[in-house]
């Protein structure tokens, strides 16, 4: 006979809410680290100090692929990022670097590469001596190049990120649904970004959205998306915002001293870089900001002020990244080979360029 008491029912109630509360915070946690979203439940600013090995001396004119996430990570899209980038390298014989080490922003590594990427990276992925540097090696004659989540709201703390390579404050995406169907307008269609590109194309993706368009703040705008084309509003359980800007760019640049910046807000997943037109605006904007294409920065288009210019100028000036080599310091980068480890993303099947 068993002699065992039952456990009273409040008792029981109370463990098979106890467990259920558990098991759900447990597949939240799953979901949120599946879905790049793990950086955002918690306060990441975590600073590398170390910067990566450059195994041998890179091939120019070359680029840095960065794609560190303190913030929501955009898997998809930074994977078919990086290895795009690698293979638009190896076709153009650049060299090639990709990392997730925010220590490579020192002047010895910025004066290596022609062109910084910033793919998808998000949160607060550099100390101020690391944005000090990279401010300066733009002023300098840098390229920046910032994909889709370069330019979302988890930047705002840098306000000369927000200032030069911006110049709008991120609000929301769409949601209901995420990812839509709209067409985009070029507006530029002279300049050497949008060579190639038809005047009205159609592209899927999560549309971002400003508070004002970075038109308002001298930037140049390249090409537009047509808010009629689809739904601009954020619809989900307690929230609807109309996202309407009226204004809607979605590809810009801007001249930051001697650099070059140019921003695009498409990115967010990895199919977009099997779309030709993204393919050869992306191409092109390298070639742009790295100084390869014909065309200078528009003039008056900078809105670099003189507190910005003193802020970013330590004593040890970075050397315009675009500037000769010597001789002896030429070489070639076998561009699979030299990605730094820690930051690599494993590669994807993609499109050949060529």
């Amino acid at each position: 006979m068993n002699s065992r008491k039952r456990r009273p029912v409040w008792w029981r109630i109370i463990r098979g809410v106890l467990l259920t509360v558990v098991l759900l915070a447990g597949v939240a946690l799953i979901t949120a680290w599946q879905v790049g979203a793990w950086n955002m439940l918690y306060d990441n600013k975590s600073h590398d100090t170390e910067p990566p090995y450059f195994a041998e001396v890179l091939q120019r004119p070359a680029i840095l692929v960065f794609s560190k996430t303190n913030s929501f990570r955009h898997k998809e899209g930074i994977a078919g990022g990086n290895e795009f980038f690698r293979r638009l390298a190896l076709k153009n014989d650049w060299g090639f670097f990709h990392t997730e080490n925010g220590a490579v922003f020192n002047a010895t590594d910025l004066a290596r590469f022609d062109a910084v990427i910033f793919n998808n990276a998000t949160g607060d992925m550099l100390n101020a001596a690391q944005e000090q540097a990279f401010q300066t090696w733009m002023l300098n004659g840098g390229g920046w190049l910032g994909i889709h989540a370069a330019g979302d709201s988890s930047h705002l703390d840098w306000q000369w990120y927000r200032d030069n390579l911006i110049g709008a404050t991120f609000t929301a995406h769409i949601m209901g649904p995420q990812f839509q169907i709209a067409s985009i307008e070029t507006e530029d269609y002279a300049h050497p970004v949008m060579r190639d590109i038809p005047v009205q194309w159609s592209h899927e993706e999560e549309w971002y959205s400003w508070a004002r368009s970075p038109r308002e703040e001298g930037f140049h705008i390249l090409a537009t998306v047509d808010e009629d084309s689809y739904s601009p509003e954020q619809n989900a359980p307690w929230i609807s915002n109309d996202l309407r800007m009226g204004d809607h760019p979605v590809v810009w640049t801007n001249c930051v001293g001697k650099g070059r910046s140019l921003y695009s807000a498409m990115g967010h997943r990895q199919y977009v870089y099997m779309v030709p037109h993204i393919r050869t605006l992306m191409e092109n904007g390298l070639n742009w900001v790295m100084g390869l294409s014909a065309g200078q920065c528009p003039s008056g288009n900078a809105v670099v002020t003189a507190e910005a210019v003193a802020a970013a100028e330590p004593a040890d000036a970075v050397e315009p990244a675009n500037a000769a080599e010597p001789e002896d310091e030429a070489g070639s980068e076998d561009a699979a080979g030299s990605e730094d480890a820690a930051g690599s993303e494993g590669a994807i099947e993609i499109i050949p360029l060529y």
